[in-house]
């Protein structure tokens, strides 16, 4: 019996072959390799892609090594900042830039249309590129910070945008280097004080709208500690106040949006300071009575309109049932959906840089919390496109910008034990 079902199941299955080739005998059926075109080139064939495919750039953007190409050119490059040692609770957001280019794999210039913007932002006048990460030292926050304010330079004032604005009739002025502009991808929140420091060297004042539960604009001293050092004043909560101790931003008319933390000791010290450091605070309650719309009115009513503008987005301004892949979790926060419309509502102002930070993804498997930060990312550079291009008026003059006696990054090029070690992997 066993001989006979084995015999019934191979003549079965010859009928299926003989049937299959029958099938491709006829002229009409499928033939695996009719689909070529003897005129389509190898990108036409081979181009194409499903979002889950590929190398993981930013919304699948073109990559180039920004730090190392210096013959590059873009108007607004996606910058890695994997940095994570000046936090004060839970650390992870090294792996930040990572996680967010993971989640905007969904993004694409052949599906990128904005619509609340109208306008597809990776498919304009701008050449967007992802310039991978500055690659920054875990072991030591003095020399981490040296590293990334000398990337900064060496990414703003030593490259140029690809837009020929000596066409523009809109600009004021025809300079012969015009830097791009960059939405950093921390890290921490530390990593804006580098940033600010360069920014200062390219456009003068400039004003921060600071989106996060958190003041940071905390004195080094408010996180007490009988153990010192200077690279310890240098956190994710004491940035700003170490911006403004550099004359990096605005005196006054900078912005906090959507804080709800706790402050320091047993009245309102830490409010006061912050009045010192330059910033006005609108706090996340206001959204019950306020709205989205409203919010976003109060905070275009207050920033100028004619004045050069960075936004800083901690992910922990959305309440944490929406992020919670985050190093200082606060409740009460926002709402995804209203952050963006907030986001949106900015276009009109001339935003010459923006970061997304603390996006911390071991602590959200799920990729809610990075999926919500690329998506920032993506609304920030679709305001920086409709916006247009950098308005020139808005750089500072050369002649009144201090530049350092020693270049760091000819320094560290001309020192031979540097080179040597350069590339070695990081155990």
């Amino acid at each position: 019996m066993q001989l006979l079902a084995t015999s019934s199941i191979l003549l079965a299955f010859a009928h299926l072959c003989k049937a299959h080739g029958n099938h491709h005998s006829d002229e009409s059926s499928f033939n695996p390799v009719d689909f070529a075109d003897e005129e389509a080139s190898l990108e036409d064939i081979w181009g194409g892609f499903w979002p889950y495919q590929g190398v993981e750039t930013f919304a699948h953007l073109p990559h180039t090594e920004c730090l190392i190409d210096d013959q590059e050119t873009f108007d607004i490059g996606i910058i890695g900042v994997p940095f994570d040692t000046a936090t004060s609770y839970r650390p992870g957001a090294r792996f930040g830039p990572s996680g967010i280019r993971k989640a905007s794999q969904r993004q694409d210039m052949w599906r990128g249309f904005n619509f609340r913007a109208g306008l597809n932002p990776f498919d304009d006048w701008a050449k967007i590129i992802d310039c991978g990460d500055i690659p920054v030292t875990p072991m030591d926050n003095a020399l981490a910070l040296k590293q990334m304010s000398a990337a900064y330079d060496e990414l703003v004032l030593k490259r140029n945008s690809t837009f020929d604005y000596s066409q523009s009739g809109s600009q004021k002025t025809s300079p012969t280097r015009v830097p791009p502009r960059f939405v950093s991808l921390g890290g921490d929140h530390s990593i804006l004080l580098p940033i600010l420091r360069t920014l200062k060297k390219a456009y003068g004042e400039v004003y921060v709208v600071h989106f996060d539960s958190h003041l940071d604009t905390w004195a080094p001293d408010k996180y007490p500690s009988y153990w010192k050092s200077e690279a310890s004043d240098f956190t994710h909560g004491s940035m700003l106040w170490l911006a403004q101790q550099e004359g990096l931003i605005a005196k006054n008319g900078n912005l906090h949006v959507g804080l709800r933390t706790r402050i320091s000791g047993d009245s309102w010290d830490d409010f006061d300071e912050d009045d010192e450091v330059g910033f006005k605070r609108i706090f996340a309650d206001e959204i019950i009575d306020l709205q989205a719309t409203g919010m976003a009115r109060k905070i275009l009513d207050y920033l100028p309109h004619d004045k050069p503008i960075y936004v800083s987005v901690d992910i922990d301004v959305i309440d944490p049932s929406a992020a919670p892949g985050t190093g200082t979790m606060e409740v009460g926060g926002f709402m995804t959906r209203e952050l963006i419309y907030m986001l949106r509502q900015m276009e009109t102002l001339n935003i010459v840089g923006a970061d997304i930070v603390e996006v911390a993804p071991a602590y959200d498997p799920l990729d809610i919390t990075q999926l919500a930060g690329s998506q920032v990312a993506y609304e920030l550079i679709t305001s920086m496109v409709k916006k247009g291009p950098l308005d020139t008026s808005l750089l500072a003059d050369p002649a009144t910008v201090a530049t350092d006696e020693v270049d760091i990054i000819d320094k560290l090029i001309n020192d031979e034990s540097r080179i040597a070690n350069m590339r070695m992997p990081f155990l």
